[in-house]
């Protein structure tokens, strides 16, 4: 197998040759197809949150689907020649242990979910991490549903994914974004009102918002807009702090939710939703060896919507 090895901070990738990883308990080895580039990938090579890798040098990539070539002891359900995609997250490959920036990997069988045969490779990738991430903010942690009223604020990559995720629950989305080309395109999904300043949706009695931004004036703007005893989810890191007033949280009665990441069966919907074509998560194919390129477009801020490396 290759790989794209990260040995040091601040130091580009190397690309490395070993035999192919052999799965141990409760694993399967994974030859794989597409490996989404992640920005969190950035960080860990810039020593911003490279404590999190449980050791290194190590392959890094955590976004990633493939075929199964072999399964370890134990393992009842997948076989060899699966189509499977693995959820990305706290233990998973690339950051816990050798990743998916490579031709083959392994990974914990509990990880990993089956990929539907019209569900394309580059899809697949995108929704471990991006798509699980905006589902389980949606569904799980603000508990969106038929007929619920949720703003959305932020709307990037993942806020966009939420958006779509909100959408096919049945709820009714109101969003808030600066981007003009995006506004327009909101609308077109069918979301009730986007607005610049999340505090213009006041008027719309909105008991949820999400907030994928983050920063100080989002989260206060978002306070201001919720309905008394309304909740906020705040999933965005795009600040450090938030100057928060006491008095207004305790008066407003507003309850602060945080939600990061998510679990297979989040990863399981996200793909049902790709198959019936209610979620498309904008995906870039790159080709393998453009792997560390791509990540220094990353850091240069100058990618839309998701690279995926198509192996």
């Amino acid at each position: 197998m290759k790989g794209w090895l990260f040995k040091e901070i601040h130091k580009p990738l190397e690309l490395v040759e070993r035999e192919d990883p052999k799965p141990g308990e409760g694993q399967i080895s994974i030859e794989i197809k597409a490996a989404g580039l992640c920005h969190s990938d950035v960080g860990l090579m810039e020593g911003i949150t490279t404590s999190q890798l449980a050791y290194y040098p190590i392959i890094i990539g955590h976004e990633f689907a493939g075929v199964v070539k072999e399964v370890g002891k134990g393992v009842k359900n997948f076989k060899v020649g699966d189509r499977v995609a693995c959820r990305a997250g706290f233990g998973s490959p690339g950051v816990s242990m050798e990743g998916a920036y490579a031709t083959m990997t392994v990974a914990p069988a509990h990880f990993c979910t089956l990929v539907p045969s019209k569900v394309e490779w580059k899809d697949a990738a995108a929704a471990t991490d991006a798509g699980l991430t905006s589902y389980h903010a949606v569904a799980k942690t603000a508990g969106i549903k038929a007929g619920d009223k949720v703003g959305i604020v932020g709307v990037g990559g993942l806020g966009f994914n939420a958006v779509q995720i909100a959408l096919a629950l049945g709820a009714e989305v109101y969003c808030s974004t600066r981007k003009k080309e995006v506004q327009e395109k909101l609308i077109a999904l069918g979301c009730k009102k986007v607005v610049s300043d999340v505090r213009d949706l006041k008027e719309c009695q909105l008991n949820t918002i999400i907030d994928f931004a983050g920063v100080e004036s989002t989260l206060q703007g978002s306070l201001e807009a919720l309905n008394h005893g309304g909740t906020l989810v705040i999933i965005g890191l795009g600040g450090a702090s938030w100057n928060l007033s006491i008095t207004q949280l305790v008066c407003s009665e507003v309850n602060i939710k945080t939600s990061i990441g998510g679990d297979v069966d989040d990863l399981k919907e996200v793909l049902k939703l790709i198959e019936k074509k209610k979620l498309e998560i904008p995906a870039v194919p790159i080709t393998f060896d453009e792997i560390p390129e791509g990540l220094e477009r990353l850091k240069r801020g100058e990618v839309v919507g998701r690279l995926v490396a198509i192996l």
